[in-house]
Parts: structure tokens; C-alpha cells; sequence
């Protein structure tokens, strides 16, 4: 049982750490605002299909390391992320029982309430202008959100973890 909770958590943060090297990855200033986030998304989707393992904990953790990698102030992605777990541990029993479509329009509003606040704590810092470009990763992010999910879990069931 301790190999099967090792290798059930080595695939977790492997899959977490893929995300945020796709989050970082550099692209072009046109491009930026359609990158969907990454991070977010494999955060939801870990903490709707193993809550008892990630939570607000993760969000946290993987916050501080993006803040590091970006240089952005640091607990502000950390406080944005574990602001996501939070949401999505408290409705991953709504979330499980609702199809594909609606989950999708669930994590466009989780992940257009984070966006909205990291945009809020960006005008804080700094001068930063604010517009609803930034939505538009919440919405790709949604529009992936079938495709996504179920090629993790197929993963998942593959690999024979969790």
C-alpha cells in the first residue's frame, strides 16, 4: 500500500511541475493572453479527483515557486493559487456530479475569479492598467477543460494511480 501512496504522489507532483514549466514557458507578448493557465487547471483537477491528498497546501507550494521562476512579489501567486485549491476543494462534490460542460463553466468562473484577483493584487503593486484581456485565459482554459480532464483520467487509470 506504501508503494501504491508514493507512486500515486510522484504522479502528482510530476504532473504539477509539467504544468508550471508550461506556465513559464516563454512565448510571445501576443501570445501571453492566450496561454491558459496551466497551473490552474491541474490544480482543480487534482483537488476535485484526490482531495484528501491536494489541497491548499499544493496551491501554496506551487505559488511560491512560480513566484520565484516569474519574479513576481512573493505570496502573491501563492495566495492566488491557494485561493483556487480552496474554491475547488469546496466544490469538488458539485464538481464530480456535474458533466464535462458544466465543469467547464465552473473552473471559467474559478479561474476568472483567481485571474481577477491577481489582477487586482498586480494593480496594487505596481502600475499596471486592467482590462478583461485577462479572461481570456480563464475561457480557454474552460474550452480545454473536456479534452483535458479526460485525458488525465485516462492517464490516471492507466498508470494505475489513485
Amino acid at each position: 500500500m506504501a508503494v501504491h501512496t508514493f507512486r500515486g504522489l510522484l504522479v502528482i507532483w510530476l504532473s504539477l511541475l509539467l504544468a508550471l514549466c508550461l506556465q513559464v514557458m516563454p512565448l510571445p507578448d501576443a501570445w501571453l493572453v492566450w496561454r491558459p493557465d496551466w497551473l490552474g487547471m491541474i490544480l482543480v483537477y487534482w483537488c476535485v479527483v484526490s482531495p484528501q491528498r491536494v489541497g491548499v497546501f499544493y496551491g501554496f507550494a506551487l505559488g511560491l515557486l512560480l513566484d520565484l521562476i516569474e519574479g513576481s512579489p512573493l505570496g502573491q501567486n501563492a495566495l492566488v493559487f491557494s485561493l483556487l485549491a480552496y474554491l475547488s476543494l469546496l466544490l469538488y462534490q458539485r464538481m464530480r456530479a456535474y458533466a464535462l460542460v458544466q465543469q467547464a463553466v465552473m473552473v471559467f468562473i474559478l479561474l476568472g475569479i483567481v485571474q481577477l484577483v491577481e489582477q487586482w493584487l498586480r494593480t496594487i503593486f505596481g502600475p499596471f492598467s486592467i482590462n478583461l484581456a485577462f479572461l481570456l485565459s480563464a475561457l480557454i482554459g474552460a474550452v480545454l477543460w473536456p479534452w483535458f480532464f479526460t485525458l488525465l483520467q485516462a492517464a490516471r487509470r492507466r498508470m494505475n494511480v489513485i
